[in-house]
């Protein structure tokens, strides 16, 4: 006869068996119940998805939800409701056609938001960008002359005007310029460079890395903080092909420093027979002085005697992505004719973007350019619009949140100008029912409509509105009362 102990040890196993068998007969049942593919092409809104998307791109999506539920059927119980499912294909496929790349409202109060896209183009440059890009366009084509014509007639003319240089032309960034030059005037030979000058941009982008790749060999003077005449003069020998000048836009180094002027550097180039190559960086085209940035311009350089000076189309210029090599026309031609110049150029999107933003220049039309309307912009203008912007609000404010005005500081960003501040007022926005961070999180990832960059402070969320437009206004003030809820 068996022990007790054995009885109930078999009919504890007779129990767990059959609580498997009626999970798997469950799971069974659920499995049953999904619908088929076809069944839910036929439901109105899938069907309506099928004519605008493409039937087989519908019936993709509507296969990969289907094997979702299967799989998550085979591991726990879960109720499948068609209803449920057509809405979930039709978000899937809504986010599958959506755009990646989109609009955002830059609260930040950082003009050349790296990460936002930089420099904002004007109107009227991407009312010709949509002119040019829709149609045939004459690109490379002389009107004139009925003939094949060169691209770079649409902006070197006028880029060659407004920085005082004889010649310039364009790639696609100024890490571009910088390569191409060296490459062309200085390939297997060395280019003498201050120690303090070799920096690194952004996503950890070494210049040093980006002008060894060129076929280079840096030859690097001086110390981080103080570098000489003598120390460019000691280092020149029958292999040096260039002195390279490198502006420190996104840095600073103060104390103990010393760097010779650029009229010096070019007069030592001269009387050894060097040429002087200027890295610029965030290209400046005026005087700033009136916004309290200070930030050197390159028509200062060519009036130095500089021989090529390069730089972003994107930072302080204001227009498109761009690197602008700018210089004597000999130089300036010598360097296009490198064959790496055809894999560098830009297309002729960038191109209707950089004249029309060229010709604001000439125009003296500062305001029509976006990043320099904005760092013109005073702080007291700011401030009138914050003030009007928090009384337009404050009625519609849950109880538990509110809305106040401080002093702060604006960035321009983008490499520029890094130990520079624009005055500003910020709206400052605290409520009890959310976090700072919830509140940044709930801005930056609405349920529908554009979403909203801000930034926090002292544990307090806050919206600069000099980066925001005015046009934008009423839709920022919608997303935040949105939040608050």
């Amino acid at each position: 006869m068996r022990p007790r102990a054995a009885y109930v040890e078999m009919a504890g196993m007779a129990t767990s068996s059959e609580r498997s068998v009626r999970v798997q007969e469950e799971r069974a049942g659920i499995l049953r119940q999904i619908p088929s593919v076809d069944e839910l092409l036929n439901r109105p809104k899938i069907a309506e998805l099928c004519r605008r998307a493409g039937r087989e791109f519908t019936v993709e999506i509507t296969r990969r939800a289907l094997a979702d539920v299967r799989q998550q059927a085979a591991v726990e119980t879960l109720s499948v409701a068609v209803a449920d499912l057509e809405k979930q294909i039709v978000a899937r496929i809504g986010a599958e056609l959506a755009a990646s790349l989109r609009g955002v409202i830059n609260a930040t109060g950082v003009v050349l938001h790296t990460n936002l896209g930089r420099a904002p183009i004007g109107k009227s440059a991407a009312e010709h960008l949509t002119a040019t890009a829709t149609r045939y366009s004459n690109l490379e084509y002389d009107l004139a002359e009925g003939a094949r014509g060169k691209r770079d007639v649409h902006t070197n003319k006028l880029l060659a005007e407004l920085v005082g240089a004889e010649a310039a032309i364009v790639v696609n960034n100024n890490a571009a310029a910088v390569f191409l030059t060296l490459n062309t005037l200085a390939k297997g030979a060395e280019v003498v460079v201050s120690r303090g000058e070799l920096i690194e941009i952004g996503d950890g982008f070494r210049i040093p890395d980006i002008m060894t790749q060129s076929g280079v060999e840096l030859r690097e003077v001086g110390t981080t903080n103080r570098t000489r005449l003598a120390d460019y003069e000691r280092a020149v020998n029958e292999r040096t092909r260039l002195l390279l000048r490198v502006h420190p836009s996104n840095f600073r180094i103060v104390g103990f420093t010393k760097r010779p002027t650029l009229e010096e550097l070019v007069a030592v180039g001269k009387r050894l027979g060097i040429p002087v190559v200027e890295d610029l960086g965030s290209g400046c085209l005026v005087n700033l002085s009136s916004a309290g940035i200070d930030e050197p311009i390159a028509r200062a350089s060519f009036d130095a005697g500089v021989d090529v000076v390069t730089f972003s189309g994107d930072k302080l210029l204001g227009g498109p992505q761009a690197g602008i090599i700018a210089g004597k026309k000999d130089v300036v031609e010598r360097i296009r004719r490198n064959p790496l110049f055809r894999a560098l150029r830009v297309d002729k999107l960038t191109i209707a973007v950089l004249e029309m933003t060229l010709r604001a220049y000439r125009r003296g039309a500062w305001d029509e350019i976006p990043a320099l309307r904005m760092i013109r912009t005073t702080a007291s203008e700011i401030d009138q619009r914050a003030c009007a912007f928090v009384a337009r609000l404050n009625d519609r404010l849950p109880k538990d949140a509110t809305l106040e005005i401080r002093e702060g500081s604006s960035v321009i960003g983008g490499g520029s100008t890094p130990d520079q501040k624009l005055p500003t007022s910020l709206v400052a926005i605290a409520s009890r029912r959310y976090s700072a961070a919830a509140l940044e999180e709930r801005l930056r990832r609405p349920a529908g409509g554009t979403p909203v960059i801000a930034r926090i402070e002292e544990d307090r969320l806050v919206i600069d509105l000099r980066t925001v437009f005015v046009e934008e206004e009423e839709t920022l003030g919608e997303a935040v009362i949105t939040a608050l809820n």
